[in-house]
């Protein structure tokens, strides 16, 4: 019997608690009305117009008498001599044998050191397989014809030979600086 006596105590106490909080509720909410009445009563705002539809004009193309689409375009600010595929300009030697680093991209491969012995210079280059590779000045690397030119402490130079779009070819400078630098 204590039990029921506790409960039903506690249950006696908070009945009024609970009353009172109720009613602070009232039913009185013209303040409420009031405030959507003035929203409704407020002007509506203009909406913006839909953007116009731009036509569609196709593009006609004139067969011969233009550009060929499949061909790639010839670089601004080259020498015609050299663009026309005529000329003395370098050329790449296609039938020597290809060594192992030029089946790979450039930014494939990365250069992660040095290495000296007596005076014999190489640098160590890792491959998009993980293998390290050693290489020296004369070697070649990458598919665009890279030959190393120079080693140094914190880069290995190549020059590469690149198409210029009209037959021709055009010599440019690429480094591969040591990883983390």
């Amino acid at each position: 019997m204590r039990i029921r006596r506790r409960t039903t105590g506690r249950l006696l106490a908070a009945t009024p608690c609970a009353l009172m909080l109720l009613g602070g509720c009232s039913q009185d909410m013209s303040d409420l009305d009031s405030y959507i009445a003035e929203v409704k009563a407020r002007p509506a705002q203009p909406i913006p117009p839909i953007p116009a539809v731009k036509t569609y004009s196709p593009y006609v193309y004139q067969g011969l008498t233009g550009r060929d689409p499949f061909r790639p375009s010839t670089s601004e600010g080259i020498d015609e001599q050299i663009a026309s595929g005529g000329g003395a300009g370098p050329r790449p030697d296609l039938d020597r044998p290809k060594e192992y680093l030029e089946r790979f991209e450039l930014d494939t491969l990365s250069m992660v050191g040095t290495f000296e012995q007596g005076e014999d210079y190489w640098g160590l280059i890792r491959d998009p397989d993980g293998v390290i590779h050693r290489v020296e000045v004369n070697q070649y690397l990458g598919k665009n014809h890279g030959r190393v030119t120079r080693i140094e402490t914190a880069e290995v130079i190549l020059s590469e030979l690149i198409t210029d779009g009209a037959g021709g070819w055009l010599e440019r400078e690429a480094s591969m600086a040591l990883e983390g630098t």
